[in-house]
């Protein structure tokens, strides 16, 4: 059973509208305005993509064995954690065990899961730099090769940031400037053009790709490290519309752009964007949404920061600066933040910047559910076009505190709270 996606039953060859019409729905949404979140619900919303974020570093890949050692994957840092100051909730243990995500049985456990609780799509954290691929097994083989896939659709989130060494990182005021960069985030033309290649030849055919109005549904990052790769706005711009014009010769009426957008870099090497609004816009894009919460607020206390306070600064971000993006913006919901298990537990923990930067202290399934509450009665109250999909921060960020995976201390609470707000 399908749950989510407002053209779960669409097949680029099921439609009596023309290319051009459909092309022009999936290109000019109607931008929601802050005076929007006053208004009266809908009286029969669509049904809702609940999409969770998901990161695939829990499988051997040949990269990480070289820089790492055999067999490496990033449980080996959350095994080696522990708490950090008192009442500091380390380690962090998977009910389900420190699993392979590339194996087929092990991903048919996680989209089954997913489906009873109401999560209809997972959007993989794609990794693809200069030289070629990385991280891609767990799509690949996990979830490609799950007999059950028709049951949570997927798409991919560009995750085209720099790759830097912080598992784990040592202490110092800026880690950044002792960390090895492994790989940086820009790419050229060529490595592009392979990108688009790969995307459109192999996902968007996928029966279970997911679609917004028949377009096939692309996330990227990094929009600073997007740009920096072509040199200017406009080679960018026309980068992308390549990208659309593939996706077009492939049969479908257009491709569907989504931009994370943030206020707060997190990530070493992350700039903010000027003028988030501009640039969506200039480049094209057709939806933005965010990656995390903590993208949109400043830590104001350490080591421990109060779930709802972050979650009330989202919320602010949400209702005043989204509006001048210009195009449908889709919410995020987090489930928590502790990104302590990739500093080096001998050191010191004291802030500085990433990972050694605070924690949300309180993040129970509880807290999690009103979020979701909150976010829903929010869309619902909008008036206009709008993308009836929510993401959520994260399907299995084990080692940045945010999964929505059963440990040891909560069982299923997460998935739990996602069922009650957004399942059947």
């Amino acid at each position: 059973m399908k749950r989510g996606g407002i053209d779960e039953n669409h097949t680029r060859h099921q439609t009596t509208q023309s290319q051009a019409a459909r092309s022009a729905i999936c290109r000019k949404p109607i931008p929601m305005t802050t005076s929007d979140m006053n208004k009266s619900p809908q009286k029969n919303p669509p049904e809702t993509i609940v999409a969770a974020y998901y990161f695939p570093n829990y499988h051997v890949d040949p990269a990480n064995e070289r820089e790492h050692g055999p067999g490496w994957t990033e449980w080996q840092i959350l095994k080696a954690a522990h708490p950090r100051f008192d009442g500091h909730y380390q380690p962090r243990i998977p009910a389900w065990g420190y699993e392979d995500e590339s194996d087929p049985a092990v991903m048919e456990k996680k989209i089954s899961a997913a489906a009873d609780h109401g999560i209809n799509c997972f959007i993989f954290d794609w990794y693809h730099y200069q030289d070629g691929p990385f991280l891609e097994r767990c799509l690949e083989q996990g979830y490609m090769g799950a007999r059950n896939n028709g049951r949570v659709k997927f798409c991919c989130m560009w995750a085209n940031h720099d790759w830097v060494d912080l598992f784990p990182a040592k202490y110092s005021e800026n880690p950044y400037e002792h960390a090895r960069l492994l790989q940086p985030g820009t790419v050229d033309d060529r490595a592009f053009d392979a990108i688009i290649g790969r995307v459109v030849g192999r996902y968007f055919s996928h029966p279970s790709h997911q679609l917004i109005e028949g377009c096939p549904f692309f996330s990227i990052y990094d929009l600073g490290r997007l740009v920096a790769g072509f040199g200017s706005v406009a080679k960018t711009r026309a980068a992308l519309e390549r990208f659309r014009e593939v996706t077009k010769k492939a049969g479908f009426p257009d491709l569907h752009l989504n931009a994370i957008v943030w206020g707060t870099p997190i990530l070493p090497g992350e700039t903010t964007p000027v003028e988030n609004s501009r640039l969506v816009n200039e480049l094209g894009f057709d939806s933005a949404t965010s990656y995390v919460y903590v993208h949109h607020t400043p830590f104001e206390q350490f080591p421990a920061v109060s779930y709802q306070s972050i979650r009330d600064r989202y919320f602010r971000y949400w209702e005043e600066e989204t509006g001048p993006l210009g195009i449908p913006y889709i919410p995020n919901v987090t489930v928590g933040w502790d990104a302590s298990p990739r500093t080096t537990q001998s050191d010191i923990f004291a802030n500085a910047s990433y990972p050694f930067v605070s924690v949300i202290g309180d993040s129970s399934p509880e807290e999690f559910e009103t979020a979701l509450r909150m976010t829903r009665a929010r869309m619902e109250a909008r008036t206009g076009r709008q993308i009836p999909m929510v993401t959520i921060n994260s399907w299995n960020e084990w080692s940045e505190g945010s999964y929505l995976e059963p440990d040891l201390r909560h069982g299923l609470g997460y998935l739990e709270a996602v069922r009650a707000v957004f399942g059947a």
